[in-house]
């Protein structure tokens, strides 16, 4: 392996937007590093999904196409 042609693998500090800080490595040049998202607070993660319906647009679509709960008769 040629030396000195490969960046520098060091420890940095991650902090998301909810609060959330953790350390991991990179190759960044920057000792910190902000997202906007982490496994703490992303839906996929929490198991919490929140619907936003502005102007009653799911209500629009099952009107249209009646894909509300159907009852036997």
């Amino acid at each position: 392996m040629k030396a000195a042609i490969h960046p520098e693998y060091k420890e940095i500090a991650v902090t998301c937007s909810c609060g959330n800080k953790f350390k991991t490595r990179s190759t960044m040049s920057k000792p910190e590093l902000h997202v906007e998202v982490c496994s703490e607070c992303h839906p996929f993660y929490t198991g919490t999904q929140k619907i936003v319906d502005t102007a009653g647009r799911i209500e629009k679509f099952r009107s249209k196409y009646n894909t509300g709960a159907k009852t036997a008769a």
